[in-house]
């Protein structure tokens, strides 16, 4: 971040209401007494960090110095992103004593329509093929620009279709030829930029401090993860990808990253990246992490121990955080119902018919669980991102195992990754008796849920059910061992033997 000077002013907000955030309009005139200011150009980032949030904007400071006049000033800030808010911008000052007047946020870049539509009324080169092989120059007043003009060509001479033009005194609809313009049209820039109409108390140079919020500059984080072969160890590396899509680039740049839930008002920023494609070679520790996390109001901030830079269209990866033989462990869990219940949990509609909640599947989950804390050499806080798990296969080569997504996960909570479903362990589950009791006032349902083991070695399984019928219910009777997780969640942990199947049946009643 970048260190203010003492001398420095309190940050003024330029956003205001009467902000002119228009790419041509001039400044206010000011008074006829005096010249019109000189344009001025602020110098170059002597400095500059970011600050990017997992939201998709990022908050930029930076420094720079500026020669001006003693009165009035057109200051111009040149490169700044395509995607600045102008309504967020803050200037800071030695001495706190330029005056900005009027903010103007230029961003009228050039592009074919654009451009032809300034020149309409004037005239304009059409270059066409002379039938010999070279080229002839015609020159025409150009008349009208309707639609996509000037992209879409027709024929072997080009023809623009959306032009309306007079040449040699005909008035031609979609003029054939390329079209040579003499200069850039008046008004138009080739980067964004602000305009300042500022007010100095003395001449000679001053050092600017400007700060502002820009969109397209954003952060995702991915992780890599190489699971032992009896799964009880995992290795565990943390990537930040960068992402600049903002119209300028950043050159030995402070960076932060801010991991948490900001409110904005405006619709947050979907993150949407291709796949990134990492190696394993890449789970290898480094001895020192480029991070260092701290606190700031409820949110974690990580900050780059270096700097860098971060290229226009670049995306960029840093190594964030990364453990070595974190303990872990591999669980099997076998939910018959799913997410299903939930479309139906206390629907007074369906509670005395028998046939809903017999919904299944045969499916077991496979998850690996392990502890963000320091004995298993993490203890970070870490941001949400995908996790993508490998495991060595016979010949020592990484595989994919499956990939999940984890949410900003706090020091000392527990990770739990669904990666898949098994392939050699099997359930099944089915209503065996339904009772409806006292009109309607009671009901009582039993149900056998089997879970088979075609490994050659034995499995543990949690057996999930979900009493979803009603909010008041007890288990009546069952034959293996459970532990109610919540109001909904029933759990029963069954040891499997290889080969062999494990039956749990058990009765719930719902009273109303």
């Amino acid at each position: 971040m970048i260190s203010t000077p003492p001398t420095f002013s309190k940050l003024v907000l330029l956003g205001f209401g009467s902000l002119i955030s228009s790419a041509c309009a001039a400044p206010a005139p000011v008074a006829k007494s005096e010249a019109s200011p000189k344009e001025r150009q602020a110098g170059e980032r002597s400095q500059v960090s970011l600050t990017v949030y997992n939201q998709g904007s990022s908050l930029v400071r930076e420094i720079r110095e500026a020669d001006l006049q003693k009165g009035m000033n057109h200051l111009v800030v040149p490169e700044v992103p395509a995607t600045l808010d102008p309504t967020s911008v803050h200037l800071s000052t030695e001495g706190g004593d330029l005056r900005v007047l009027e903010q103007n946020y230029q961003y009228d870049l050039p592009d074919t329509r654009t451009l032809l539509t300034r020149y309409i009324g004037k005239d304009i080169e059409f270059i066409r093929k002379d039938g010999l092989g070279g080229d002839r120059s015609f020159t025409g007043k150009l008349l009208a620009v309707e639609g996509s003009a000037g992209m879409n060509v027709e024929g072997p001479d080009g023809r623009n279709t959306g032009l309306l033009a007079e040449i040699n005194g005909k008035i031609e609809v979609a003029p054939a030829g390329r079209l040579a313009l003499p200069s850039l049209a008046e008004g138009l820039i080739l980067q964004p930029r602000l305009l300042w109409l500022a007010e100095s108390p003395k001449a000679g140079k001053q050092k600017l401090e400007l700060t502002y919020l820009a969109g397209a500059i954003s952060w995702t984080c991915e992780y890599v993860a190489l699971l032992s072969a009896n799964s009880d160890q995992i290795d565990l590396t943390g990537w930040v990808t960068l992402e600049n899509e903002s119209g300028t680039s950043f050159k030995n740049a402070g960076l932060k990253l801010v991991a948490g839930e900001i409110n904005r008002v405006e619709d947050a920023q979907e993150e949407a990246f291709a796949d990134r494609g990492y190696v394993a070679s890449r789970m290898k520790a480094a001895p020192a992490p480029q991070f260092q996390q701290s606190e700031i109001f409820e949110y974690k901030l990580y900050t780059l121990g270096r700097r860098t830079d971060l290229a226009n269209r670049e995306r960029k990866q840093i190594e964030l955080v990364s453990a070595e033989k974190a303990k872990s462990r591999k669980v099997l869990i076998y939910d018959g119902l799913e997410s299903n219940w939930r479309w139906w949990i206390n629907t007074p509609s369906y509670r005395n018919q028998q046939n809903f909640g017999q919904t299944g599947n045969t499916k077991v989950g496979v998850y690996v669980v392990f502890k963000n804390d320091k004995a298993s050499n993490l203890g970070m806080p870490l941001p949400a991102g995908r996790v993508r798990v490998f495991q060595n296969d016979p010949d020592g080569k990484p595989q994919l195992i499956g990939e999940d997504r984890l949410g900003h996960t706090p020091k000392d909570e527990e990770v739990r990754l669904f990666l898949g479903k098994s392939f050699d362990v099997v359930g099944e589950r089915a209503q065996t008796d339904f009772k409806s009791l006292s009109k309607g006032e009671i009901i009582e349902e039993t149900f056998r849920v089997k879970v088979r083991n075609h490994k050659e070695a034995p499995v543990s399984v949690d057996i999930v059910e979900h009493p979803w019928r009603w909010r008041e219910w007890e288990i009546l009777k069952a034959d293996a061992k459970w532990e109610k997780v919540d109001q909904n969640t029933l759990r029963f942990p069954v040891d499997i033997a290889a080969g062999e199947e494990k039956i749990v049946n058990y009765t719930v009643r719902y009273r109303y």
